[in-house]
């Protein structure tokens, strides 16, 4: 049986003032689905939460699901540090910057 594994994200908008972490199995797919306003009443599109700043992969999504929780319960300004670690410039990472193997999972 093929791994399952998890992946948690961080989105946000243009102007960088609305963080949303977010929890998948699939993160091409997922990404694709905040991109493309897949649930047009969603927090993300109420927000216009579409860009890919910051991600983690892990070899369980029961492992990806605990990040996340952890991360939800961050204050936005180590969310900014853990990001900008990363990501400085908080670039979109998505398309380009996600591993071809992510977009077959």
């Amino acid at each position: 049986m093929p791994r399952k594994r998890g992946f948690v994200y961080i989105i946000t908008n243009h102007y960088n003032t609305t963080l949303y972490t977010g929890v998948t199995n699939n993160l091409a797919r997922r990404i694709n689905e905040h991109k493309t306003l897949y649930n047009p009443k969603s927090f993300s599109a109420a927000y216009n939460l579409n860009k890919l700043v910051y991600f983690e992969e892990f070899d369980r999504i029961e492992e990806a699901i605990k990040r996340e929780k952890q991360l939800k319960r961050w204050r936005r300004i180590w969310k900014e540090k853990l990001i900008s670690e990363k990501n400085p410039d908080w670039i979109d990472l998505f398309p380009e910057h996600i591993p071809d193997d992510l977009f077959w999972v």
